[in-house]
């Protein structure tokens, strides 16, 4: 696949302006077709503008499906103040309650990123299915859960 860089450049320069750019040369449908295969990729790829566009499809597609969301929250616990994620960045086998000075409670989760996201998941999952109800045999704390979408920011 050859691609013409000036071509490319101009065609950037011109979606960038917010100009509607229609490809008529060969060149420029071989620009369209590669800007086409790199979106195609990059729909794969966590937190890249592709990913959150076909993100905010499948979101208006719920939308469109079941109705307005009744409510939005925004889900942040925090690690470095919870025994749990505590536990998991020590090297204890035992859970021992102790008070950690609160630089120490911060390099120990510094030093261990896998005990934050093990915490975080943890917490969302219990979130999920016990707030929400789902895949659980009682209803969300505000009834039964039609449907939910959740993200995690990069």
């Amino acid at each position: 696949l050859s691609i013409d860089k000036t071509i490319l450049t101009d065609l950037a320069r011109r979606l960038s302006n917010g100009d509607h750019v229609k490809p008529k040369t060969p060149e420029e449908k071989a620009c369209f077709q590669l800007l086409s295969d790199l979106d195609h990729i990059g729909g794969h790829v966590d937190g890249s503008v592709t990913n959150k566009k076909y993100m905010r499809n499948e979101i208006w597609s719920l939308i469109a499906y079941k109705g307005a969301p009744s409510w939005f929250i925004t889900f942040a616990p925090a690690d470095v103040k919870h025994p749990i994620c505590l536990y998991y960045a020590g090297s204890d086998e035992v859970f021992k309650p102790d008070i950690i000075p609160d630089d120490v409670r911060a390099k120990l989760i510094a030093n261990n990123p896998v005990a934050g996201a093990r915490f975080f998941d943890m917490m969302v999952k219990l979130f999920i299915r016990h707030v929400l109800g789902v895949d659980s045999d009682h209803d969300g704390l505000y009834g039964k859960t039609a449907g939910y979408y959740g993200t995690v920011e990069q």
